[in-house]
């Protein structure tokens, strides 16, 4: 019983050191992605700016407008992928609450397995256009290649396969919690 027990304690604390160090690295990619976002933010806010000022003054820059777009494209992806790290993506709990408990669980691991896969078809799609993207330059700056500004669409699907993969362990351990939590008011189990 003793070996027994001290196996348990073991791989209990082995668990939780597994899900505190899970916890740092999830908090450390979501202030890398915020990062990233922020760095593109006020690069956006910079270039439309000195475009306005440019533009006021009788002087347009020629390539204002598509740097604009682009970065506000990438500001998206990469907000995106800041989004999933958070969990922020619009949801249905309110369906998820009236679900049984056992059901619950396997719809957020469909679910996840869903966003996952998606999300692996868009890095797959991406990068093999890639390919076909590199010989297309931008219009207004012809030296840079459609295909590094285009390479955000593989790049941001896998950093939020990266997210869903980091926040998964607590999404299934809230969704179980849950399960737990019904069982013990309700008295539900499975026999």
């Amino acid at each position: 019983r003793l070996v027994g027990f001290a196996l348990f304690i073991i791989h209990r604390s082995s668990f939780i050191v597994d899900a505190m160090m899970l916890a740092r690295v999830r908090a450390a990619y979501e202030k890398f992605l915020e990062a990233v976002v922020i760095l593109l933010m006020a690069t956006l806010a910079i270039e439309v700016t000195v475009g306005v000022i440019f533009r006021s003054s009788g002087h347009s820059l020629v390539w204002y407008d598509e740097i604009a777009s682009i970065l506000l494209a990438w500001l998206t992806f990469y907000g995106s992928a800041l989004a999933a790290v958070k969990r922020a993506h619009i949801g249905c709990p309110e369906v998820m609450a009236l679900l049984p408990p056992g059901v619950k669980v396997a719809f957020r691991i469909i679910a996840e397995v869903l966003v996952i896969a998606f999300f692996a078809l868009i890095a797959w799609v991406g990068y093999s256009i890639l390919d076909v993207l590199a010989t297309d330059h931008l219009v207004s700056l012809p030296d840079i290649p459609v295909n590094y500004v285009q390479s955000v669409l593989p790049i941001s699907a896998v950093l939020i396969i990266i997210a869903e993969i980091l926040t998964l362990p607590a999404v299934l351990a809230q969704a179980r919690a849950a399960e737990g939590a019904h069982i013990a008011a309700t008295g539900e189990g499975s026999h």
